[in-house]
């Protein structure tokens, strides 16, 4: 479980193939996480749970099976690129952002970035399957980042992206046509799937 609150941004270091063959072992520069992670320990990397499969000098490294490439943005990561990163919950810990189970539910687009005050205002466009879960004021993690819905359009939405999230994110790099992972509000799905249960009784 994590929250969408961003707690390093690391640097990938290195893309491989993975040991069993079909996926990919990543590679990242993460001093702060790397502190407290121990092997098998989950870390969301962009809004993505992986596990620790070894930590050493201050480097972290994952393996991504094919399932997780094909629907994130994970293999399309390179050596020199920044990430968010958030190792997961523990008991007792702040609930800053939202419940974010880092399991991501697809691709969005970035439609635009443009500065709104001190802060930003990005739109996003994003699947009819994704957007049906989607509120004005409700919760969707971005590339990891728990925001809050400014507005809904019929194809996507627009969050505003306060100073902070501008600093500690990647957020605030993103240009328009690129690819982000979402994963809306877990509850939305519980809600529509008892509700089913419900009319189909």
């Amino acid at each position: 479980m994590f929250t969408g609150i961003v707690r390093e941004l690391g640097t990938v270091t290195a893309v491989a193939a993975g040991p069993e063959g079909g996926g990919l072992r990543l590679e990242l520069d993460a001093p702060g996480t790397s502190a407290a992670a121990a092997l098998g320990d989950s870390v969301a990397i962009d809004g993505c749970c992986l596990t620790v499969v070894a930590n050493a000098t201050g480097r972290l490294a994952f393996d991504a099976v094919p399932e997780t490439l094909a629907r994130t943005t994970l293999g399309r990561l390179e050596a020199g690129d920044r990430v968010n990163l958030e190792p997961a919950l523990r008991a007792g810990e702040p609930l800053g952002g939202h419940y974010v189970q880092g399991h991501v539910d697809g691709l969005g687009t970035v439609g635009s970035l443009e500065p709104e005050g001190e802060g930003a205002r990005l739109t996003v466009e994003a699947p009819a399957e994704l957007l049906r879960y989607c509120v004005e004021k409700g919760s969707i993690a971005v590339h990891g980042v728990s925001l809050t819905i400014a507005a809904l359009e019929p194809d996507g939405f627009a969050v505003a992206l306060v100073p902070h999230t501008l600093a500690a994110t990647t957020l605030g790099t993103l240009a328009p046509g690129a690819p982000v992972n979402l994963e809306v509000d877990v509850l939305a799905k519980y809600v529509e799937r008892l509700l089913e249960a419900r009319i189909e009784a």
